[in-house]
């Protein structure tokens, strides 16, 4: 099991001060926040994407790439990135570069988004929002595993011979979760390509995600990858923690009243037994969180938002000390007990590159001498490239 934090990243008033933080400071404390998680032990850190106030991450893969050369050991992840609005081939880029620097502790998210404007705003029709998911999802899955691509589709230019640069660190893509809160389609597009599923779990009660995430392992099953219980999983979360149940419930409580999301809404009592937000004391959370394997099965990954609605960078660093430190080593023993054999451990690149290539070297890209216009005709650009069945490597990529 991975273990860590996910922000949201939005930047909301203090309630119980007023005061509301600038961008600047709360880019900072993203900054500190993933620093701190690695120091209290967690496994993952990811950010979200946004192009509107309020909030602050536009540029996931600049914070990430700056946060990997502070840290050492956590992955760094997404939550999510548009494939909806961005170009795949910019994301192919982006993220090979940040696999690079960062020795591959990455990995990311793919989701549409929740922001309707957004689609116009990069000349997009939200109308087409599920076909845009598929088709640049295809194209990205393509230009990360082929070195040569021609490409032809409905929502951009078309591709001749293209080579997407810097190739994926060890020729082996980033892993990829599929993010969604409502869509069957996106579960279906998952199992399909044999990526995670990571349901937010935040705000519906798990049996709306529990429904989503049993199509996913049904359909993981159906597309030869493995039994249901193979199948790679994630789950987002939400807890305030206090050594005492009451004060935690009373230091919370004028930030869930508040929250840009559920606030001025149903009373925390009520949001609490119906969505997995945990207000209480370190135990309350450890016995509601081994409690998910009991709806969604044995997973992988458990991400927290804790620096939500205004919460203050010390109360949240506090926060992170304490799960790090009283919750998650007893939930990594809670959720092993039993765990069947054959469920996968959660992925990471060194993995990865030892399924694909054994004891044998991984691929080191080295481009071949050319005429600097990344078009190739009748070959592979790299000179390292060695045929395999199904590659985009010397014959494969000839291009006529």
């Amino acid at each position: 099991m991975q273990f860590g934090l996910m922000t949201v990243s939005d930047i909301t008033q203090d309630p119980t001060t007023g005061r509301t933080p600038s961008e600047g400071e709360r880019i900072k404390a993203a900054v500190t926040m993933a620093k701190h998680a690695e120091e209290a032990g967690l496994d993952v850190f990811a950010i979200g994407e946004h192009h509107n106030p309020p909030f602050w991450s536009s540029s996931p893969t600049t914070t990430l790439a700056y946060i990997a050369a502070q840290t050492e050991r956590i992955i760094l992840s997404t939550s999510t990135t548009l494939i909806t609005t961005n170009d795949p081939v910019k994301i192919a880029e982006d993220y090979a570069m940040l696999q690079h620097l960062s020795d591959g502790r990455m990995d990311l998210m793919m989701g549409r988004g929740n922001t309707g404007p957004v689609y116009p705003w990069f000349g997009k029709d939200i109308r087409q929002g599920l076909p845009l998911a598929i088709e640049n999802y295809g194209l990205l899955h393509r230009l990360w595993r082929e070195d040569v691509v021609d490409f032809e589709g409905k929502f951009r230019t078309a591709l001749q011979g293209f080579t997407s640069t810097p190739r994926p660190l060890d020729g082996v893509a980033p892993f990829v979760w599929h993010g969604s809160i409502r869509t069957p389609e996106i579960a279906e597009q998952a199992a399909y390509y044999g990526d995670g599923f990571f349901a937010n779990n935040i705000f519906w009660p798990a049996e709306h995600y529990q429904r989503l995430i049993g199509l996913y392992r049904k359909r993981w099953e159906h597309y030869g990858h493995g039994a249901p219980e193979t199948a790679i999983v994630g789950l987002g979360g939400q807890a305030f923690i206090r050594k005492n149940s009451q004060d935690a419930k009373n230091e919370f409580r004028p930030y869930f009243d508040n929250a840009p999301v559920y606030g001025h809404g149903p009373s925390m009592e009520d949001f609490t037994q119906m969505t997995p937000l945990t207000v209480g004391s370190p135990q309350e959370v450890i016995d509601r969180y081994a409690g998910m394997r009991e709806i969604f099965g044995d997973y992988q990954r458990q991400l927290f938002l804790m620096d939500h609605a205004g919460l203050p960078l010390k109360t949240v660093l506090e926060q992170i000390d304490i799960l790090g430190e009283e919750v998650v080593p007893v939930l990594r023993k809670e959720l092993a007990l039993n765990r069947p054999a054959n469920v996968p451990d959660a992925p990471t690149h060194a993995q990865r590159v030892k399924a694909q290539y054994g004891d044998a070297g991984p691929r080191v890209a080295i481009p071949n001498a050319n005429r600097g216009d990344n078009l190739t005709a009748g070959s592979s650009p790299y000179q390292d490239a060695t045929p395999k069945p199904g590659s985009a490597f010397g014959a494969a990529a000839t291009r006529k």
